[in-house]
């Protein structure tokens, strides 16, 4: 093979100090995966390809893994293939072993202890085969596959820096505000960035991420819901606020629910108005394009990552 997995960690340390971010970008079929790396490699940015273990039970973490790598040889960006979410100790040792080069071990559901002790196994484990890990504190509301949660409990700071020294995570998933799912604020969208500051504080160098950060932009929730969707009074991260999170320790922010969202509005409006299509090749690569199109605007005017933040 001519090309490697790129190594997550080293992905996150170059946008911490050039200033930007690198999105994680779900995928839930092949065409959103070259949709994602398609859009990475015209805008010249890092990406990290994620699929959360929900994704990965369905779809099988070897074929997930083979599929990747095959992908690699035709690119010229960093690119890391991601455990979005996994909580099954056998499940995220079956993706390393698969080829996964970086796993998050979300614990944030369990009491502090426990979360210390199943972030500290996943982490040995995965050092051992040179695998980095993200590990979360904090608890973000809202619903995605099999991740759920009530109500924000926001990241400790003081706790945060206890759990890191404890766990040796790569990095750290935290809680300031954002939420999974497309309905993730009620009135006006407000990060804590306090919190994060006082994180930044006892974990200096340390990357931070930011989950449940898509924007849920009016456009294409305008388009989805034209097209024959529902889902009305959904509300995402603004933009402007996740910019200002790639100024502070934020150097890998998720998206799934814009993915989600732009892809489905894309194939809906082809087949309406191709009421004569049947062949999937059609509808597909025309939402494929469009999926793209998006995620290079999200990279370039967001995350600020085209160009790796203007280092060539």
């Amino acid at each position: 093979m001519a090309k490697k997995l790129y190594n997550e960690r080293k992905m996150l340390d170059d946008a911490l100090v050039g200033g930007y971010a690198v999105g994680a970008f779900n995928f839930s079929s092949i065409e959103v995966m070259r949709a994602i790396v398609d859009a990475a490699e015209e805008s010249n940015s890092p990406v990290i390809i994620a699929m959360s273990q929900s994704g990965v039970k369905f779809t099988e973490p070897e074929y997930i893994g083979d599929v990747m790598h095959s992908v690699l040889a035709n690119t010229h960006v960093p690119i890391a293939l991601h455990l979005d979410h996994g909580k099954d100790y056998e499940l995220i040792k079956r993706c390393i072993k698969a080829g996964f080069n970086s796993v998050m071990i979300d614990g944030s559901y369990l009491p502090y202890e426990q979360n210390i002790d199943i972030t500290k196994k996943v982490v040995d484990f995965a050092h051992d085969h040179g695998v980095v890990v993200e590990g979360e504190l904090g608890a973000l509301a809202g619903i995605e596959d099999d991740v759920v949660g009530d109500k924000i409990l926001f990241t400790d700071p003081d706790q945060a820096a206890e759990f890191v020294s404890k766990t040796g995570v790569d990095s750290l998933a935290v809680a300031i505000g954002t939420s999974h799912g497309a309905y993730k604020f009620k009135s006006e969208p407000t990060l804590r960035f306090d919190i994060l500051s006082e994180i930044e504080k006892r974990l200096p160098g340390l990357p931070i991420v930011l989950h449940g950060a898509s924007s849920v932009p009016p456009d294409v929730l305008s388009d989805f819901n034209r097209w024959g969707g529902k889902m009305e009074g959904a509300r995402g991260v603004p933009p402007e606020l996740l910019k200002q999170a790639c100024k502070t320790a934020v150097c890998k922010i998720n998206c799934d629910t814009d993915i989600r969202l732009k892809y489905t509005a894309s194939i809906r409006r082809y087949l309406i108005e191709h009421p004569e299509c049947f062949t999937p090749r059609e509808y597909l690569q025309y939402a494929k394009i469009q999926l793209k199109e998006m995620l290079i605007d999200k990279m370039t005017n967001v995350l600020g990552s085209a160009g790796f933040g203007g280092k060539k």
